[in-house]
């Protein structure tokens, strides 16, 4: 809602994990007096809509939420850095470190909102999700890494001026193609197992896609690394962080009921580099 702008009516929203954002909202466009058809018609309009609204956050309040955090990230590496610091792919930067800023804060460390996925995995087998929409566009993919169930279709959307060349390497369901600016292209994840999306166009950019059975949910931290699952049904489930297509940390299990639940402690998905103490 735009600043300034004030609704009379209230607006409800749901979003489910693996489906795209239902909103409900109701409007005050309506003319006339009190009388007037179209009050009639709104008045009819809003008691629906409060019906709708009504179970929609019912709905909404079955899931139970699972809240925790994660720590050590600073200290994961992207594979794509690591291979540009091989001088015989003459990846070269022009950049020279400044001796006045701290080691600690010249060092590469991952954006965690797009490229760290936390999982829940159940015990039993989930469906497929709905269509999840990939943003493709400034040298990277948003999410970097995502993990689904298998069948899951994927929608890749350029958001760039010029066309991408997507693939997924050893797959040939997805193999190179134009996906022209404003294009959206789509691939459903062919099964369980780590998948590697690339582009002709942009070889630095890199995603991976990990299809799991049993996925349940999944969420991104925040940049101070929190971050929130939800849980649909109670059961047993596991916590698990995925970084560059692989597990990170250690596996936590977490038992649900019908209310929210901590996790505790924080996923510690990495460890500083020898001789180096932790901050």
């Amino acid at each position: 809602m735009r600043q300034g702008f004030r609704s009379p009516f209230p607006s409800a929203s749901v979003c489910r994990m693996g489906e795209s954002a239902k909103t409900f909202r109701l409007s005050s466009n309506v003319t006339g007096g009190p009388g007037s058809a179209w009050a009639r018609r709104g008045a009819k309009f809003l008691s629906g809509a409060a019906v709708a609204a009504s179970l929609i956050a019912a709905e909404d309040a079955d899931a139970a939420r699972a809240r925790g955090s994660v720590g050590g990230y600073q200290y994961l590496v992207n594979p794509v850095w690591e291979e540009a610091k091989d001088a015989d792919r003459h990846e070269f930067s022009f950049r020279e470190p400044v001796p006045t800023v701290r080691a600690e804060f010249r060092r590469l460390f991952p954006h965690i909102p797009k490229e760290l996925c936390i999982a829940a995995l159940s015990s039993e087998k989930q469906p497929k999700q709905k269509p999840i929409l990939i943003r493709v566009g400034g040298g990277r993919t948003t999410p970097v890494t995502i993990v689904v169930t298998p069948g899951t279709e994927l929608q890749f959307q350029n958001t760039d001026p010029f066309a991408h060349r997507l693939y997924a390497v050893g797959v040939g369901t997805f193999t190179a193609s134009d996906t022209v600016k404003g294009g959206v292209r789509s691939w459903s994840v062919a099964g369980p197992g780590t998948f590697e999306i690339r582009d002709e166009a942009a070889p630095s950019l890199r995603m991976w896609v990990i299809g799991d059975p049993n996925l349940a949910a999944i969420a991104y931290p925040s940049i101070k690394g929190e971050f929130a699952l939800g849980l649909d049904t109670p059961g047993d489930y596991r916590i698990q962080a995925f970084f560059a297509g692989k597990k990170v940390g250690p596996e936590l299990p977490l038992k649900v009921g019908g209310a929210d639940v901590e996790i505790k402690p924080p996923l510690k998905v990495a460890d500083p580099p020898k001789g180096e103490k932790s901050n």
